[in-house]
């Protein structure tokens, strides 16, 4: 056990790929890779890099000299100076060229941009593979009639199966909001101070062409086709606020599917998974809580208030910048991230494994039938030739006279006794069963449900390749 503190989204929740992104290997390499970008493209516009300074910076990208870099932070209180003196204590004749013209926000602000959209592939992937999961789902229970419900009231009938193609929907809101996030993503660039490039204008003598040509090949060398043309320092926090609001639409897409899951299992129509040793509750032995759909919740809402923080830094921003973002980035970016990697495992382990019980279901169904059907008797009653006013009359004392009996005494739902035993319906038991079958009650529910799965498989059939999580848990 650590006698510290250890962030519980590492430890207990977030997978150890997503990790691995935010780590500071990751962090620190890609710092060193622009260096490298930077020293590569200035020498290729004709300042005097040699490539045996430029051979010695690549030969250190991963060897990271982690306490030389400590040391020198703890004397300068700047962690990319740090760094700099750090890589140039390995590279003593590339020393002079590093960060050459460049400010902080160069390997900062460009490596943000970098690792968010390595995050947002990997969340990507993880929202397809849910996706796919909630599909097999939606499948195999497509054609099942259950009850539906308005302010969680007995409503019309669905099928589970409908049910689910609801919480696919809001995932695919997800995707287009990613993928369109992913498009908009583009590096800082190498502008300076205040955004002007002044220090790159004059290494160039004057040169606008050559510094414009430096941001495009910095790109290049990077993996991005755009920069940003404006920026003050940094590039605008507006673009961590829109990656945000992407994973807090996640979140808030998995919050209503798990809120949904302990309805459900409240009802006994559905389990989340549960494991033969797993324990639902110390005191009571004989609880199966769906903790599963419980943590969703809980990270969920992590998630959309930490999309708050962004929010706050880019209003308070001033002028072409200030520091008061640095800290908070550190912390609400990559916990954003864990736990909405850690929500999608979850989702996609939930909807794997989730038992359905028709019988359960069918119950319920049957407990509120006798309501639901009332119009479709009457109607029925009508055609035989019966009075509609008079009809309406008897199913209305009917029902609330059942009503009352079902809240008062706990009875049994008899509507359907009550009406076959009233000559005003002139009903048969033979009539009345074809009446209450369930499919005459769920609208278009099946075809609904297979003209949108057939919709959606497009999407998945063109991400086949990211296909194949598990969606194992910790914990």
């Amino acid at each position: 056990m650590s006698h510290k503190y250890e962030n519980p989204l590492c430890k207990r929740y977030a997978s150890t790929q997503m990790q691995e992104i935010f780590s500071d290997d990751t962090k620190f390499s890609t710092w060193r890779k622009l260096w490298v970008a930077l020293a590569e493209a200035q020498a290729e516009l004709g300042l005097d890099i040699s490539q045996a300074q430029i051979e010695a910076l690549k030969q250190n990208i991963y060897n990271i000299n982690y306490d030389a870099a400590n040391e020198f932070e703890r004397e300068m209180r700047h962690d990319v100076m740090a760094h700099i003196k750090a890589y140039g204590v390995q590279c003593p004749s590339a020393a002079p060229i590093i960060h050459l013209g460049a400010t902080s926000c160069y390997v900062g602000d460009n490596t943000d941009i970098i690792l968010q959209r390595e995050a947002l592939l990997l969340i990507r992937k993880l929202l397809m593979n849910a996706i796919n999961e909630l599909i097999i789902f939606s499948e195999k229970h497509k054609t099942i009639p259950c009850l539906a419900y308005t302010h969680f009231q007995a409503a019309q009938p669905t099928t589970v199966g409908k049910r689910a193609t609801l919480w696919i929907q809001e995932l695919l809101f997800d995707v287009e909001q990613l993928d369109f996030i992913l498009t908009q993503l583009k590096l800082l660039g190498c502008k300076g101070t205040t955004g002007t490039g002044a220090s790159f204008l004059a290494l160039f003598d004057g040169d606008h062409t050559k510094v414009k040509a430096l941001e495009e090949r910095i790109a290049n060398k990077m993996g991005f086709e755009k920069i940003y043309l404006v920026s003050g320092q940094t590039y605008s926090r507006k673009i961590d606020y829109f990656v945000m609001s992407v994973l807090s639409g996640i979140a808030q897409s998995a919050y209503k599917f798990s809120n949904d899951i302990r309805l459900l299992s409240h009802l006994k129509e559905i389990d989340e998974p549960f494991e033969s040793g797993q324990v639902g509750s110390s005191a009571m032995a004989y609880k199966r809580n769906p903790m599963r759909s419980e943590r969703i919740a809980s990270l969920a809402r992590y998630v959309m208030v930490d999309a708050l923080n962004p929010a706050l830094t880019a209003s308070s921003q001033w002028l072409e910048r200030t520091l008061d973002d640095s800290a908070n980035k550190r912390i609400s970016t990559p916990e954003a991230f864990l736990a909405v990697d850690s929500i999608l495992t979850l989702m996609i382990n939930v909807a794997a494994g989730m038992t359905v019980y028709p019988h359960m279901v069918a119950k319920h169904l049957s407990e509120e039938l006798p309501f639901i059907a009332t119009e479709n008797i009457l109607m029925f009653c009508v055609k035989k030739g019966g009075d509609r006013q008079e009809l309406h009359e008897a199913i209305r004392r009917h029902s609330v006279d059942t009503a009352k009996q079902i809240k008062l005494h706990g009875k049994e739902n008899d509507l359907i006794d009550r009406i076959l035993n009233d000559p005003v319906f002139n009903l048969t038991k033979e009539e009345m069963s074809g009446i209450l079958h369930a499919d005459h009650f769920i609208g278009s529910a099946v075809v609904q449900t297979d003209e949108f799965l057939h919709a959606v498989k497009q999407l998945l059939d063109d991400n086949k390749d990211s296909l194949g999580l598990k969606g194992e848990i910790k914990c």
